[in-house]
């Protein structure tokens, strides 16, 4: 450190320090250097997750902004074709992991669709399993494609093959797909059972199918050649096509709505035409309404909802004045009331839409779901008008009828109660919660009855009491379950509280 020297007033001199040199720090020096593993799997990583062409390394802009990464002495970048080899066999490894996972659960349920890019069709499945310590897993098992038409025995081939490939033969509890009858042929054919999934009526076929004739005669019947596992038709999928649907016919078809809601949504759709297609009218809507209105599309679910519920939240005396000056027709009172009861009936559905297809959901949130929204939506009838009263019964029996073979499935009925957050909560009628608990208190029973056994030796009388005492058989097996069951009722409502009733948990 030198120093410098400096007269005061008084004639003194004093020393003080000069200012320090700024140190420069040399960030690629202090950074940790990658190693060609770390670098390849970084880049690799970014490659596949942003689904860019393995011709990506190649690039010279790319390879110039790697050398600013620091790498330990001699390490480079592979070229395309090494780099290709390298993504193979970390798709190998990967692909062994997830097998070597899946093999240690006993029970997954899969979903299926058929996607179309480009005129070329694509069979996804993914794979969802809930491990021992109560986390929901999920993963993707193919992104595979097909050719040819989409007929219900090349559906099948394809989704039994790629759960096999997997080991998952006997695992798979169900498959949910949507509601496309080829879909819904391919597991109806391939059970012969009558499964309670598929006892319900075709409530939705998306498209019919249509079969070339001249090739099913020449072609040999595929039947009883593979067997698929249950099927359910995604109920979120359902019930966004009942809000779309079976909502749209009935307000075409009932005399107090026909008019006004063809008329009201015209007017809409001319607003967002207006508003998408000129920067002036988007800004103009902006200065109304302080936001951009929403512009509803088919491949987003609750979209008609959200964007008609956009237009309302701006007042009339405001919004009609903005008609005027877009050079569209303005909203009268009737309308702009259609639209309002017609956003406070849909509410309810957009809600449990939201809460189907939520990352979370488990098929015991199903039924407490559809029971809480045919309530919500019939509890609305008193705060309608004349005009849309009719509306929440529509709702009501479109999901009676789509979901005729859930609403009282067993298997729906224990996945609520053995789902801690619902348990017999969600039943208002007392009849039915005790029919539950039975029903609960029987399954515990006959899947767990080792466990009784064992806390009946540990009130076992000795030899001599029984030679003395008179013993009738105590129903202890039942004791144990129907305790169980109770116990867990009366514990708090966190997912872990199924740890403490290990044979609940296993259900």
């Amino acid at each position: 450190m030198t120093a410098a020297a400096t007269s005061n007033s008084t004639g003194r001199t004093s020393v003080s320090p000069s200012p320090a040199k700024q140190v420069k720090i040399d960030l690629k020096a202090s950074a940790t250097a990658l190693s060609a593993a770390e670098l390849n799997k970084l880049v690799a990583g970014y490659i596949v997750e942003d689904m860019l062409p393995i011709s990506t390394v190649d690039s010279e802009s790319f390879r110039r902004i790697l050398e600013k990464i620091p790498t330990k002495h001699g390490v480079k970048l592979p070229q395309r074709k090494s780099f290709a080899g390298y993504l193979e066999r970390e798709y190998g490894i990967m692909d062994a992991n997830l097998k070597a996972a899946l093999g240690d659960v006993d029970f997954v349920l899969t979903t299926a669709d058929i996607l179309t890019v480009n005129n070329k069709s694509f069979m996804g499945v993914t794979v969802h399993w809930i491990n021992s310590t109560l986390q929901r897993n999920k993963t993707a098992l193919a992104c595979k494609r097909i050719r040819g038409r989409h007929t219900y025995d090349v559906i099948g081939a394809e989704i039994e093959e790629i759960h096999s490939s997997y080991g998952l033969h006997g695992k798979v509890v169900a498959t949910v797909t949507d509601n496309a009858s080829n879909l819904a042929k391919t597991f109806r054919v391939c059970q012969p059972c009558n499964l309670e999934s598929e006892s319900e009526e075709e409530c939705y076929d998306e498209e019919p199918t249509f079969t070339d004739v001249i090739e099913a005669l020449s072609t040999a019947s595929g039947d009883g050649q593979f067997s698929l596992p249950p099927h359910y038709r995604c109920a979120s999928h359902t019930i966004n096509l009942i809000s779309t649907s079976d909502v749209d016919k009935h307000l075409n078809s009932c005399a107090e709505t026909k008019a006004v809601y063809r008329s009201s949504i015209a007017k809409c759709s001319a607003l967002w035409t207006k508003a998408s297609r000129s920067t002036l009218a988007s800004e103009q809507v902006e200065e109304v309404s302080c936001r951009k209105l929403m512009v509803p599309t088919s491949t987003r679910w609750n979209s008609l909802y959200e964007a008609i519920s956009r237009i309302i939240t701006i007042p009339m005396n405001e919004l009609n004045p903005l008609c005027v000056k877009l050079g569209i027709k303005c909203l009268n009172e009737r309308e702009y009331l259609f639209l309002q009861e017609y956003c406070t009936m849909m509410k309810p559905l957009t809600v449990a839409l939201d809460i189907l297809q939520g990352d979370e959901c488990t098929y015991g949130a199903l039924l407490p779901t559809l029971t809480s929204l045919m309530s919500k939506t019939l509890a609305l009838k008193d705060d309608l008008s004349r005009m849309t009263a009719s509306l929440p019964d529509v709702i009501v029996k479109a999901i009676k009828i789509c979901f005729d073979a859930v609403l009282d499935s067993q298997e729906g009925l224990l996945a609520a109660a053995t789902c801690p957050k619902f348990k017999l909560r969600w039943l208002k009628d007392e009849r039915r919660r005790e029919h539950l608990k039975v029903l609960l208190t029987t399954e515990r029973r006959k899947n767990a009855p080792a466990a009784d056994s064992a806390n009946v030796s540990q009130l076992a009388a000795s030899p001599a009491e029984i030679d003395f005492f008179d013993f009738e058989n105590q129903p202890t097996e039942s004791f144990s379950a129907e305790n169980e069951v109770t116990d867990y009722l009366k514990s708090g409502y966190e997912l872990e509280i199924l740890n403490q009733f290990p044979n609940l948990k296993k259900m």
